[in-house]
């Protein structure tokens, strides 16, 4: 019966929170928003018996994803009417989505009332007193490494590909010498000033 109660309160909280995510005017509160929604959705894995998916939930999506969105929200100049003009100008294709997502959401819900689907010998049967943890180590470094690995290559190039774009030569930007500041002199650096009584200084 707790169970019970702490599913369908976690499931009211994240659908109410993903929704607020959508509809909050300020990109700030639809960060809070998704931090607390990710946090409920790591309740529902500790329920279902997944507790390093709700680790995984917290550290890596709560711990670095969102709050990494906070930080470039809150330091980025964002011009929200631009954004608004944006949203308006690909508004059918959104909608488009929409109807896609809203479709196969139908699609599945009719097909797991329908019953169960008889999957043979497709998945191997997993033994219930070992852990998750060692039982999702085992499939993804046996079965799925290929598909692990090509993972691991896309993020590499990604990184990769941050860095050359951080790195590049640009006009408009003013890059700190070190070297100069290091070899340069007490006296070019400062300089006494004696202005007399009542007016400024001269730069």
């Amino acid at each position: 019966m707790i169970q019970l109660i702490a599913f369908y309160l976690f499931a009211t909280v994240v659908i109410a929170s993903g929704t607020m995510t959508i509809l909050s005017r300020n990109p700030v509160h639809s960060v809070l928003w998704l931090i607390m929604a990710f946090f409920n959705a790591a309740g529902l894995m500790v329920l279902a018996g997944a507790e390093f998916i709700a680790m995984l939930l917290i550290i890596v999506y709560v711990g670095a994803v969102a709050v990494l969105f906070l930080f470039v929200v809150m330091m980025l100049d964002i011009d929200f009417t631009e954004l608004r003009a944006g949203v308006v100008r690909y508004a059918a294709v959104g909608l488009a989505l929409a109807a896609a997502l809203v479709a196969e959401i139908i699609i599945a819900v009719g097909a797991y009332s329908a019953g169960g689907i008889e999957l043979g010998r497709r998945l191997a049967p997993v033994d219930g007193a070992k852990p998750n943890i060692e039982a999702l180590g085992e499939v993804l470094y046996t079965r799925y490494l290929f598909v692990f690995e090509g993972a691991g290559l896309v993020l590499l190039v990604a990184l990769i590909g941050a860095i050359v774009l951080t790195h590049r030569n640009r006009s408009d930007v003013h890059k700190q010498n070190i070297n100069r500041q290091i070899n340069r002199r007490q006296k070019d650096a400062t300089r006494n000033m004696q202005p007399p009584v009542g007016q400024g200084v001269e730069l």
